[in-house]
């Protein structure tokens, strides 16, 4: 992991003009107001051993750690914010993109407000589904988190 390189993709997106329709992005997906990169990716865990599935999840913890760590010198410190609760949301409201997607990803974000941009940035561990590989996100948004 090259905590230097994800943080200058994190400081770019925070000024980057957002795509003006749904789709691809540079290393992820982007739309109106927001981009969700993969900063890091597994590979071979789609539908795989849950015990190294489990290894690699504490890994990717520790790397979404790391990443907020020098995140929360720049911002300041942050609780986790519960993914869980934002899922559980959706099936009741309109939870807006990219927070409806990230919720159905990732349990826990660690969450800034960029000053001086106007942007929101989460990084999250993207473990949800068994058969997907596991990820560490990064999004950035205009959306305040709901």
């Amino acid at each position: 992991m090259n905590i230097a390189q994800h943080l200058a993709l994190i400081d770019e997106l925070c000024f980057r003009p957002f795509p003006a329709e749904h789709g691809p992005s540079d290393g992820g997906t982007g739309g109106p107001g927001h981009f969700v990169v993969v900063l890091e990716s597994s590979h071979g865990l789609r539908g795989g051993d849950q015990g190294e599935r489990g290894v690699t999840v504490d890994q990717y913890q520790k790397y979404r750690d790391a990443v907020g760590e020098r995140l929360a010198a720049r911002w300041g410190e942050t609780d986790p914010y519960n993914l869980d609760t934002v899922l559980l949301r959706t099936e009741r409201e309109e939870i807006p993109r990219p927070w409806a997607g990230l919720s159905a990803r990732a349990r826990v974000a660690c969450l800034w407000e960029a000053e001086g941009t106007g942007r929101w940035i989460a990084v999250a561990v993207a473990d949800r589904d068994t058969e997907d590989e596991i990820q560490l996100l990064a999004v950035v948004t205009e959306t305040a988190p709901p």
